[in-house]
């Protein structure tokens, strides 16, 4: 990790990261319940008290945060590292967060049953450039009934007026992106380790029969024991995924193929943002031990719609 500045430490397990105008980091600790804001001099500040576990993160069409919580896990601490460990004792229910970064206000966009949608564990999102949002729900574990939820991706409008489930049932799915033209919906499925790919037809809609058995086209596995997390998008369409297990970030192309790997310390590495004037500043989330990671990267990140 030569190449990489610790912006901070002592988070518990950071995930979501946004990159601000003003070079700071807006991210979720999903361990405390809470959205941090983190300055460039790797002072902290709480943005929002969310509860439960606030995952993935989105700036929205209105300058508000947009929060996947997956109602919070349980946790194993051993050697340094933060891991979770199953579904939370006090779950609080998976739901869509609208967060007011000025003034802390947290309010519930989405919850579990809105629309006839059941929300166990909203993981990751994005927004595309109809003001929607595209989300997967990871699901959750439960060691003590020894079950593990059959869970899919959503599309839904930032106004809390259309929640729809697209993509039923999918292999608990991490991370979400979007191609650079909007035509490709992207998502990472951690247990299966795959990247799978989708062809959007509409805002919110896939074609169901692009994939050999239903709407998902399996673009990338990598061998060996490895767990994929959540995933940026490149400028050029080259997918960055959180690799767990390996230890970095598995770059792929969108034909499949692994472009590079970028190794790090962190066996829990699980997001990465871009930002900076030429969107080649990469900060990168090290959720076992607490830290956020700034490098350079080789290629500019995609600019975000909002």
């Amino acid at each position: 990790m030569a190449d990489f500045e610790i912006v901070a430490e002592g988070l518990r397990f950071p995930e979501g990261p946004v990159a601000m105008p003003d070079g700071s980091i807006i991210l979720t600790e999903i361990a405390n319940g809470r959205i941090t804001r983190v300055y460039p001099d790797g002072r902290k500040e709480t943005v929002a008290e969310t509860g439960g576990g606030p995952n993935g993160l989105a700036m929205g069409p209105d300058g508000k945060l947009y929060c996947c919580n997956n109602g919070g896990f349980e946790y194993l601490e051993s050697n340094g590292y933060l891991a979770p460990h199953g579904i939370a004792n006090d779950y609080s229910g998976g739901r869509i967060e609208r967060i007011d970064i000025a003034t802390g206000k947290v309010e519930i966009l989405y919850k579990s049953g809105d629309f006839g949608c059941v929300l166990r564990g909203p993981n990751d999102i994005m927004f595309d450039a109809h003001g929607g949002f595209w989300f997967t729900d990871h699901g959750k574990v439960d060691y003590a009934k020894r079950c593990h939820d059959i869970v899919g991706i959503f599309y839904a409008k930032a106004d809390g007026s259309f929640l729809e489930e697209v993509v039923f049932p999918s292999n608990n799915p991490n991370g979400v992106g979007l191609s650079p033209d909007g035509k490709r919906l992207y998502a990472a499925e951690t247990y299966t380790c795959r990247l799978m790919a989708f062809n959007v037809i509409a805002p919110g809609k896939v074609d169901d029969s692009a994939g050999p058995g239903g709407p998902g086209i399996p673009l990338y596995r990598p061998a060996g024991y490895k767990f994929f997390d959540s995933l940026a998008m490149e400028a050029n369409g080259n997918i960055c995924v959180a690799t767990i297990g390996e230890c970095g970030i598995s770059v792929v192309s969108p034909a499949g193929e692994l472009v590079e790997f970028v190794a790090t310390d962190d066996i829990f590495t699980t997001n990465i943002c871009f930002g900076g004037a030429d969107m080649m500043d990469a900060w990168i989330t090290l959720s076992g031990s607490g830290r956020l990671a700034k490098t350079r990267w080789k290629r500019p990140g995609l600019k975000l719609r909002y």
